[in-house]
């Protein structure tokens, strides 16, 4: 299987941006915005594109997916239900057992420290989901 070079496109990030600027209405200006959140409550916060064109935020695993829709927004954490959300942000896909999602519609703003907090959940989550030895399998 051949490797993929990093230099033969754009990267990630710039990708995302691209994305951004492309929408060039309200979903861009609030992608911009969150992904500027995701940045400052997670420095080290890995930007992928992934599934044909889906801007992605990683960390030791997937944090959340960004998703622009006609009507929303769509901010998709992987481990959502996982997660402590007293500011009630989370107010889609609410009935499953793993994934939460925030959808943000025009003129909607949503509580940047709460998102933050959001965010630093999901890294310590995947962090110490890492650092937990395998189990064993019984035999």
């Amino acid at each position: 299987m051949k490797k993929s070079n990093a230099s033969e496109g754009p990267s990630a990030s710039e990708l995302i941006s691209q994305r951004i600027v492309e929408l060039g209405d309200w979903r861009g200006k609030t992608l911009g915005r969150m992904r500027k959140l995701i940045k400052a409550a997670d420095p080290d916060v890995v930007e992928e594109w992934k599934w044909m064109g889906t801007p992605v935020w990683s960390h030791d695993g997937i944090l959340c997916t960004g998703e622009s829709y006609k009507q929303v927004v769509k901010l998709t954490f992987a481990k959502g239900a996982a997660l402590k959300d007293p500011a009630q942000l989370f107010n889609s896909s609410l009935d499953g057992n793993t994934r939460r999602a925030i959808d943000i519609r025009e003129g909607e703003d949503v509580d940047a420290s709460a998102f933050k907090a959001l965010i630093r959940q999901a890294v310590a989550l995947n962090t110490s989901a890492k650092s937990k030895p395998a189990k064993k399998a019984k035999r």
